[in-house]
């Protein structure tokens, strides 16, 4: 007894059998079998150390120390110090600079904009050091960015733990350090 297979079939034949699966006759019927026996084990070790990788270059972030919430926090006021220079200096327009060390929060008004910020996640504000007023780490402290920027430079010391930042502001050009440490 001999099968008979329709030229249909033949050209299903010859496509199954170059990829995994193939296609098999039992009792006249047509029946497509799977060949693919399961991963390598070069590919479960390629996929792992992909998974490592990722997992070793992504995780890091997602753990905050004290040191990147004290340097986020500084980053954040000094750009604002900037901010602040360049409104003043550009559109000739006051701003009024704030320190609350009572509340824990600092920001700034002009007569188009007013934004005020919460010091985060236990940052302390040590104390804001200018010339004119020393140094402060009680109350309220107000600053005022002229037309020609502030009179006075500024230094302010936060602290987290055991680390400390420095964060100065140059009132001739308007640019700030950050610093590491207590520095004056």
């Amino acid at each position: 007894m001999e099968l008979t297979v329709s030229p249909v079939a033949k050209i299903m034949i010859r496509i199954f059998q170059t990829g995994t699966n193939k296609l098999i006759i039992v009792n006249r019927q047509l029946s497509i079998v799977n060949c693919h026996r399961g991963f390598t084990l070069i590919e479960l070790i390629i996929v792992l150390f992909i998974i490592s990788l990722s997992t070793a270059i992504i995780m890091p972030s997602f753990w905050a120390t004290e040191e990147s919430i004290i340097k986020s926090e500084a980053r954040h006021i000094s750009s604002t110090l900037r901010y602040i220079y360049d409104e003043a200096v550009w559109k000739k327009r006051s701003h009024l600079l704030n320190f609350n060390f009572d509340n824990k929060s600092w920001g700034f008004k002009s007569s188009k904009e007013s934004r005020n910020f919460q010091i985060k996640n236990d940052v302390q504000l040590k104390d804001v050091i200018v010339p004119s007023n020393g140094e402060t780490s009680r109350g309220e402290l107000f600053i005022e960015f002229g037309p020609m920027g502030p009179e006075e430079p500024i230094i302010l010391h936060l602290k987290k733990g055991d680390y400390e930042y420095t964060i100065i502001f140059n009132h001739l050009n308007g640019r700030t350090k950050i610093l590491e440490g207590y520095k004056l």
